[in-house]
């Protein structure tokens, strides 16, 4: 009963709140209370994680770099987030003069309302989804490429050449990756035979997580390292590499429109975490804890690599970068969609060996076909030499 009732606690307090406005508004009314308690909900939850992931970060990141990281705002540095927030509202907004004004405004606001969408096909535990979408991750795609666009626009907007090159890198990286991202999920959409995110979860019962199978292993790599490339996280973050191009597209950018840029950033890693953890963890599924406790769990710890490869990974060159993309991540992508189609056609456990195989072969093939060539030691001639 205790279990039930926590697992859910949130599910239970929305139907009370409406339960009790049922006693006095017409049903029209009703269904307008459900859906504003399911917009507020999101749209506190976005910022607010914003806020304490930019400190598990920096707390994260200071400790692999052997410091202490924030912890002189409230206990542990926990209030640092707000400080921050008062910094950023109260900093002077400068706009170059030849800049695109209207554009430039325009950028950082729209790029924040595609992060917080997404946040309504998320199932963040059972029965805690805003909207069971039947095509939930076609919307997700939809949404996480719109991002691209506005990057685009506040490079262009800023009428400087740094901005304009991290633009250009942004678009550049992100048509790129998405291919193979979008291929990734596929295998999973064949298994399950529907979009809903939802139905998904509902498949991967029973610790049936299809990050078990081998088409599954190679399909989460596959979505997880792309999803990091579209956040523009380290290694993958050209778009603002500091040591080329100053900070690349948000260059012009001070006060709170940096702020929302970084906002929509940390809330795009939550999500793509959060659909990687909904395609091949299980999402909310799993023993003894409540669902929406499993799901954190997996999300968390998945943004907890994103931060893991920030303080340690070196970021990738230009070359290197796309060359992971087409000749690495996609050829892959389309063989692991094959796999799955034998894989379902085959019976365990003559299914997990062939397809184990077949990936092996394709994965050591790729890696000799793209390994560096190592240049040979150079041989000097000097002139007086016979």
């Amino acid at each position: 009963m205790t279990f039930k009732f926590m697992d859910q606690l949130f599910v239970s307090l929305k139907h009370s709140v409406l339960h009790l406005a049922e006693s006095f508004l017409p049903a029209w009314m009703v269904i307008l209370v459900s859906i504003l308690i399911s917009v507020t909900a999101i749209a506190v939850f976005g910022p607010v994680t914003m806020m304490y992931m930019t400190l598990l970060e920096r707390k994260l990141v200071g400790r692999i770099q052997n410091r202490y990281g924030p912890n002189r705002v409230g206990f542990w540095g926990l209030l640092q987030p707000l400080a921050d927030g008062v910094k950023m509202l109260t900093k002077e907004d400068i706009v170059p003069a030849s800049a695109d004004k209207f554009a430039h405004f325009l950028a950082p606001v729209v790029i924040v309302i595609p992060a917080l969408l997404i946040f309504a096909v998320v199932p963040f535990g059972r029965g805690m989804v805003a909207v069971d979408l039947s095509i939930g991750i076609l919307f997700f795609l939809a949404l996480s490429s719109t991002t691209t666009i506005w990057i685009f626009v506040a490079a262009w907007a800023s009428r400087n050449k740094f901005s304009l090159l991290g633009g250009m890198r942004s678009v550049a990286q992100m048509i790129s990756y998405e291919i193979p991202m979008v291929l990734s999920i596929v295998p999973v959409l064949l298994i399950v035979g529907s979009f809903s995110t939802v139905s998904i979860v509902e498949a991967q019962s029973g610790l049936n997580w299809f990050v078990f199978t081998p088409w599954g292993i190679v399909g989460f790599l596959l979505f997880f390292l792309t999803g990091v490339a579209e956040v523009n996280r380290t290694p993958f973050d050209l778009p603002e590499g500091e040591s080329e191009i100053v900070a690349g597209f948000h260059t012009e950018y001070s006060g709170m429109k940096f702020a929302l840029f970084y906002m929509a950033e940390f809330m795009n890693t939550f999500s793509i975490s959060a659909i990687v953890a909904t395609l091949y963890l299980g999402g909310w599924q799993g023993p003894w804890l409540p669902s929406w406790v499993w799901f954190f769990i997996k999300t968390y710890a998945l943004v907890f690599v994103m931060m893991w490869f920030r303080g340690t990974l070196p970021r990738l060159r230009v070359d290197q970068l796309m060359g992971f993309a087409w000749k690495f991540l996609l050829p892959l992508s389309i063989v692991n969609i094959l796999v799955t189609g034998i894989w379902l056609e085959l019976k365990a456990p003559t299914n997990y060996v062939v397809t184990f195989l077949i990936l092996a072969v394709c994965l050591t093939v790729l890696y000799f076909i793209n390994r560096p060539e190592i240049p040979k030691k150079r041989k000097y001639y000097y002139a007086y030499q016979d």
